[in-house]
């Protein structure tokens, strides 16, 4: 078993928040506010299409070396896909296809010398006619539905006679639907994918679903650590400028002043640029080339987090200012209580929900930054796969006769799915923690 630095801060990542349910059970008010966050039926089916994008990303997370010289290094997605990680082609081919973009020369049995499209070695294999794809498609499209539903309609009927989900007041009807539809949909493209390629494949013949699925795991990883890395530095300037005031407060705020005053792109652009070179010159520290890519996606978040505190250090320094002269913040302070305890006490609670907010609109702020910093080439390694390489490949493939379009295709449907269900889950956690929300 191989362990990548990623995989470790992944596995920190998913203790953090089991750490969080912990709590969750031991604070009353706390776990309140969450119940009525999941009475909403559009937060628990973003919550279930999140919960899978989350078990995707943690089978990738763990790595097996092999004997392979072409994957000298698997993780235990790549084994579950099965022909969608090995159905490697030559060059391009549409979804679905049984035969490559591009043709080549040959000689038929009669002796002619046609051009015509290749014949893929992986997808339609099973097929003795070409002429029944169609048929075969509908066949087994129904096939793997049916499975699906089936299953999942057994895990809802078992897991509905548990006391748990029937005392409570929560949308479990929604929560179902969404995980039959979901798991029927899944295993339909695991299907699917073992006979044809969903999405086509790309320039050197690899699948396009494979590299959407691998995506998953480099945004939710620059998403949930670039929120991590970014929240103490936020949280600590915000409230030490708000709390102290004085020359505390003009040092905080020059510090994210000058920050702001630099273009966003251009102060990652230079960052990264010296990560970069730096990654260059000790080349030979690393042991593969996945390595060396994983230590560069843990930078890139590290660039993104230094470089992203300065709003939620502003919103919080003007809370702070306004929690000072409190009171019951005044009544601590005559008594003799510590400024320690008093933030810890009395400021932190106050300020926990828009820490809490920031946190998860943030995190599909960040995961579209991933795709625009690898558009531009400052991002992710170029070899690893993500969804922002994925797009930076489509603009040469949108230019081609006939376009290739399945990579921009496999991109935008896996992004635009994680961002709207985190989007969706922000909106009902905003309404129900920030009390100017409410009505």
């Amino acid at each position: 078993m191989l362990l990548l630095w990623s995989d470790i801060v992944v596995w920190l990542l998913v203790t953090s928040l089991l750490y969080f349910f912990w709590r969750l059970k031991q604070d009353t008010l706390l776990r309140e506010r969450w119940q009525l966050v999941a009475q909403s039926r559009i937060a628990m089916a973003s919550t279930i299409v999140l919960l899978a994008f989350v078990l995707i990303a943690l089978a990738d997370s763990l790595h097996f070396r092999t004997n392979d010289p072409y994957r000298p290094v698997v993780s235990a997605l790549d084994m579950s896909l099965g022909n969608i990680a090995t159905g490697q082609e030559k060059s391009y081919s549409a979804p679905f296809a049984i035969e490559s973009l591009w043709q080549e020369t040959r000689q038929t049995d009669d002796g002619r010398v046609i051009r015509a499209p290749v014949p893929l070695q992986h997808a339609g294999k099973q097929l003795d006619n070409p002429n029944d794809l169609s048929r075969d498609l509908w066949q087994r499209s129904l096939t793997f539905l049916s499975i699906g539903i089936i299953l999942a309609s057994l895990i809802v009927w078992m897991l509905s006679h548990l006391s748990v989900f029937s005392q409570t007041a929560l949308p479990w009807k929604s929560a179902a639907i969404t995980f039959i539809v979901l798991c029927g949909f899944l295993v339909w493209l695991w299907g699917m994918g073992q006979s044809y390629h969903v999405l086509g494949t790309g320039k050197v013949g690899e699948d396009v679903l494979y590299a959407s699925l691998k995506g998953v795991r480099t945004g939710i990883l620059i998403g949930g650590l670039t929120t991590l890395l970014t929240l103490p530095f936020a949280v600590v300037m915000g409230i030490v400028a708000g709390y102290f005031k004085g020359w505390v407060d003009d040092v905080v705020q020059y510090l994210y002043t000058t920050l702001n005053a630099v273009p966003g792109v251009l102060l990652i652009a230079s960052a990264m640029l010296l990560a970069q070179l730096y990654l260059a010159q000790h080349a030979d520290v690393f042991a593969s080339e996945q390595e060396r890519a994983d230590v560069r996606l843990l930078l890139v978040c590290l660039v993104l987090g230094l470089t992203g505190w300065t709003g939620l250090a502003r919103i919080l320094r003007a809370e702070s200012l306004k929690l000072r002269e409190m009171e019951y913040v005044k009544a601590a302070s005559a008594f003799g209580v510590s400024h320690v305890r008093i933030i810890g006490r009395h400021l932190l609670p106050n300020l926990g929900h828009l820490v809490l907010i920031s946190a998860v609109l943030d995190f599909s702020g960040l995961v579209l930054a991933e795709a625009v910093l690898s558009y531009v080439g400052i991002g992710v390694d170029p070899t690893m796969p993500s969804w922002g390489n994925m797009i930076n490949l489509a603009r040469q493939e949108l230019n081609r006769e006939p376009v290739v379009w399945w990579n921009l295709l496999g991109a935008f449907v896996g992004m635009f799915t994680l961002v709207l269900s985190v989007n969706l889950l922000a909106d009902r956690v905003q309404h129900v923690f920030n009390p100017r929300a409410q009505g």
